[in-house]
């Protein structure tokens, strides 16, 4: 038969109704997970171990894969890169990218990526640095990066000191460049001035048959392992012009030089005074007062022991300054046949603006004081001048 419902009466009112809702609510809201079967945890430790399996595989995967990398780039950073010798300008401002392009258009490296991956890989990328670079043959790619990066221009200094004349800087180059030119073959590509007149309007004047000497001018220069004779003597030239441009030649053209005598005058210049203006601007006037063949007191003749000194190659004797040869300014009048040494654009400046109070000067000598210092006395006559010679000399 079938199971009889039970409930809280057999004719609930309104009463028992409400009492077995409330029951059966409160029946809902109890805990009853003490009761109830346990949910196994294997599943949750396989998916935990499996997670970690997968983590690990992919740290592998990356790590091999970077390793990978590495060996390629580093492979190819130790790869010649610089088939012959050359140069490249990496400008201002210039990214990464801009500078791979720019090695590649110069022939230095083959590809720009290989350069692009390989810096980053050295952590250079963000490095490089504006200059004009030169690069010799046999240069790796990681030779070139770290050059770019650390602003290695890849020159070698030379250094032209003021009052150097030619056969000294032909010896300077040859140090320089470890041989690769000659002291020989500088002196003789500089041995002939007219072959440099069309490119540079300054040698206009010189006469023919003499050398650059005078013209080099003295300072110091990066060459590059490509550098010859003939482009180190440009790059002298090309100094000559920037630092001159600026000076006024009319004074030395109104007392009847050219820009050549001028230069010469400025050698001697260089040699017979200190390093102070206002001594260079008075030594200048006193030069340009003996070269008068007006003047009573040296006749025209310049009187110099400097330009004797440039031909015998030592301080010159008595007798060698008053003997007749081309470089004795005592037993010929005027300049000497050539400049005497490479003068300094202060020098170049005395002859162009010389000491305006000096105009009546003839002689100077020059001592050592006590505090190892240069000192200067000029006089206007030869009797003068023998005192001051007797008093300080």
């Amino acid at each position: 038969m079938p199971r009889k419902q039970i409930t809280y009466s057999s004719h609930p009112n309104h009463r028992a109704r409400m009492v077995h809702a409330q029951g059966e609510r409160q029946f809902r809201t109890y805990d009853t997970s003490h009761i109830r079967p346990r949910k196994s945890k294997a599943p949750l430790v396989v998916a935990c171990v499996l997670a970690a399996v997968l983590v690990a595989a992919l740290a592998f995967v990356a790590i091999n894969a970077t390793k990978g990398c590495s060996a390629d780039t580093e492979a190819i950073g130790a790869e010649q890169a610089v088939a012959s010798d050359a140069k490249a300008v990496v400008p201002e401002g210039a990214s990464a990218a801009d500078v791979a392009a720019a090695l590649v258009a110069a022939g230095v490296v083959p590809n720009a990526d290989d350069f692009l991956a390989r810096a980053k890989a050295l952590e250079m990328d963000g490095m490089f640095q504006a200059g004009t670079y030169h690069f010799a043959a046999g240069m790796t790619l990681d030779d070139v990066i770290k050059a770019v990066a650390s602003g290695d221009l890849g020159t070698t200094a030379l250094t032209i000191p003021e009052g150097f004349k030619l056969a000294d800087i032909a010896a300077a180059v040859e140090k320089a460049t470890e041989g690769r030119v000659s002291a020989a073959d500088f002196s003789s590509a500089a041995s002939d001035a007219q072959a440099y007149a069309a490119d540079f309007a300054f040698l206009a004047s010189a006469p023919k048959g003499v050398s650059l000497e005078g013209f080099l001018f003295p300072k110091t220069y990066d060459l590059g392992s490509d550098a010859t004779a003939d482009s180190i003597i440009r790059m002298m030239l090309t100094q000559f012009g920037t630092e001159t441009a600026s000076l006024d030649w009319s004074y030395a053209e109104s007392r009847g030089l050219s820009i050549y005598d001028a230069v010469t005058l400025a050698s001697i210049v260089e040699k017979e005074s200190t390093g102070d203006e206002k001594i260079r601007s008075q030594v200048a006037e006193v030069f340009y007062n003996r070269l008068s063949s007006r003047n009573t007191e040296t006749n025209g003749y310049l009187q110099s022991d400097a330009t004797t000194a440039y031909e015998v190659g030592h301080d010159p004797s008595a007798a060698e300054v008053q003997a007749d040869t081309p470089y004795s300014t005592y037993s010929n009048p005027g300049l000497p046949p050539t400049p005497i040494c490479s003068p300094s654009i202060d020098c170049l400046q005395a002859v162009c603006a010389p000491s305006s109070d000096y105009g009546d000067y003839y002689y100077f000598i020059f001592w050592t004081n006590d505090a190892n210092q240069v000192e200067y006395a000029f006089s206007k006559t030869y009797e003068e001048h023998q005192k001051a010679i007797d008093e300080h000399l």
